[in-house]
């Protein structure tokens, strides 16, 4: 029996990087202005998507956005928005998307739409599906921890906290999750009534947005006269 191949620590590293860099055909396309449209397809992680969120939540906004940027950002949810509409894929016109967005009409290598397209395939958001198509992950996963750390020290502490929140039963989650929504609709002047309507609105249950919204106007649901966590209810 042969023994393997030894592959010395720079070809493996350029190996390495052959692999994870994307295909540019679709992104060479769009800036040498050979197609005005481009084909949108959801990107399948069967690994990564179960850990993943939402591209228009809090969570991207909060840690990916300033790492790939706004621009960016709002392609992405841009194109989240059209595989929501279109789950099997949709056709999008280039100028039309980069003008929408406020990026101008330019489709050259440096422009600055052409950019945030790259910078998709860079941070693996997107990666090329055939030599038309752009795939675009619909679940993010969480922020690698060697982008963490360009970010400002108070949000690498609320990605921490984050991290340890996801560790926490769901029905735990969920109570800390409608606090801080109460308390930030407090913090923005709405009284405790509007408060309750506005979790009710997001379909928190009744129970779990009133004793909310009682805490978060420094009021004691225990109290007598109070609500609290009815038995058997959890705040799901």
């Amino acid at each position: 029996m042969s023994s393997p191949p030894v592959v010395s620590p720079p070809q493996q590293q350029a190996q390495q990087q052959t692999r994870q860099q994307p295909d540019p055909q679709p992104l060479r396309a769009a800036a040498a202005g050979a197609a005005d449209r481009l084909h949108i397809v959801p990107w399948l992680d069967p690994v990564a998507d179960p850990h993943g969120v939402h591209p228009c939540s809090r969570y991207v906004e909060l840690y990916w956005l300033g790492i790939i940027g706004p621009s960016t950002t709002w392609l992405l949810r841009r194109f989240s928005y059209g595989l929501e509409m279109h789950p099997n894929g949709l056709d999008v016109d280039l100028v039309e998307t980069a003008r929408s967005l406020g990026l101008g009409e330019r489709m050259g290598k440096n422009s600055p739409f052409r950019r945030a397209l790259q910078r998709l395939c860079t941070f693996e958001l997107a990666r090329a599906h055939g030599h038309e198509a752009l795939a675009v992950r619909t679940h993010i996963p969480p922020l690698p921890l060697r982008h963490l750390n360009r970010l400002p020290g108070p949000l690498q502490a609320s990605h921490r906290r984050w991290l340890a929140e996801q560790r926490l039963p769901e029905p735990e989650q969920m109570r800390r999750r409608v606090r801080r929504l109460a308390a930030g609709l407090a913090a923005s002047g709405s009284d405790r009534i509007q408060i309750e309507r506005q979790l009710a609105r997001w379909h928190f249950h009744p129970a779990v947005a009133f004793r909310a919204a009682q805490e978060a106007m420094g009021q004691d649901p225990d109290q007598p006269g109070s609500s609290s966590w009815p038995a058997g209810v959890s705040p799901q």
